[in-house]
């Protein structure tokens, strides 16, 4: 009984974990997007101290199965830790999206958006690494054919997202800051034409690789629901929330002049933090499982 209400707090928390750290970066604004990350002061403990939570939180959840000599309890805490893992690396850094709009902005700040999208980078890596062990975690099962979809549209996504990301990482800031650094101190530097071009293309890449992504979450969370790891009402759920994402990303064209507000929901949804979020829930959900597989 212990134990259940135990596993019942740290399934809580690493539930409303995502929210505390979104709604802590909205409260302290941009003010501490420009501080170094290692001299962030009073911000990076509460970064480090969530994180640590979150860690406890997993094991007490489900994590502490990977232990166990059963195969089953293994997989699915071990699978379900790659699916979460992303979400610790995301909330150390606030302030996701594109880098600044202005040339002198992003120079001021590259040491951070090296960082920013080198955390974007590897979050996004084990989120893929995460979802191709439970394709073949569902191999044998009745969720096998979804899982393949998921499968075959999360290897072309991933590949993409390191591609656009790295254009981020990259392009905008060490090409961009080689170039035009010298510059930067007439306050007449602007971004070249063909960046402006090559920025373009990346876009219409992002759009492709996060409609993949939100795909490949609709196909996984039919498969779990057909293999019997998930019941009906999450799966659908997460079925629902990945195709409304996808019609809301692909139908943008069509009310963004439409609209008060016109990048919404577009930009949220295209935000690598948001369709990671929907699989960091499906780890939690898993994390439950492989914890009550023995009946605890």
């Amino acid at each position: 009984m212990k134990k259940n209400k135990l596993r019942n707090a740290a399934q809580v928390y690493l539930s409303i974990a995502p929210f505390v750290v979104i709604l802590f970066v909205l409260a302290t604004g941009r003010g501490s997007y420009y501080l170094p990350v290692w001299s962030m002061g009073f911000f990076l403990p509460i970064w480090i101290m969530n994180i640590i939570l979150m860690i406890i939180s997993a094991w007490f959840l489900g994590a502490y199965t990977i232990k166990n000599n059963d195969t089953e309890k293994k997989q699915l805490a071990f699978i379900a830790c790659f699916l979460i893992a992303p979400f610790l690396f995301l909330s150390l850094v606030g302030g996701m999206g594109a880098p600044p709009e202005s040339l002198k902005e992003t120079l001021e700040n590259v040491t951070r958006e090296r960082i920013r999208y080198s955390f974007i980078i590897t979050s996004g890596i084990l989120m893929g690494i995460g979802l191709i062990l439970l394709r073949e975690k569902l191999r044998q099962t009745k969720g096998n054919f979804y899982a393949q979809l998921g499968y075959a549209a999360i290897v072309i996504a991933l590949p993409v997202f390191i591609v656009v990301n790295s254009f981020w990482h990259t392009v905008s800031l060490s090409v961009t800051s080689d170039i035009f650094n010298s510059k930067a101190g007439s306050g007449s530097a602007s971004f070249p034409e063909w960046f402006s071009f090559f920025r373009n293309q990346v876009w219409v890449l992002n759009v492709a690789e996060v409609c993949l992504t939100y795909l490949a979450i609709a196909a996984f969370a039919s498969a779990l629901k057909a293999a019997q790891l998930f019941h009906k009402t999450p799966s659908l759920i997460y079925s629902l929330i990945s195709f409304l994402a996808i019609i809301c990303i692909l139908s943008y064209p069509s009310y963004a002049s439409q609209t008060v507000y016109p990048d919404f929901p577009f930009i949220p949804l295209m935000i690598p933090a948001v369709p990671m979020l929907v699989i960091y829930y499906i780890g939690i959900n898993l994390l439950r499982k492989a914890g009550e597989v023995d009946g605890k």
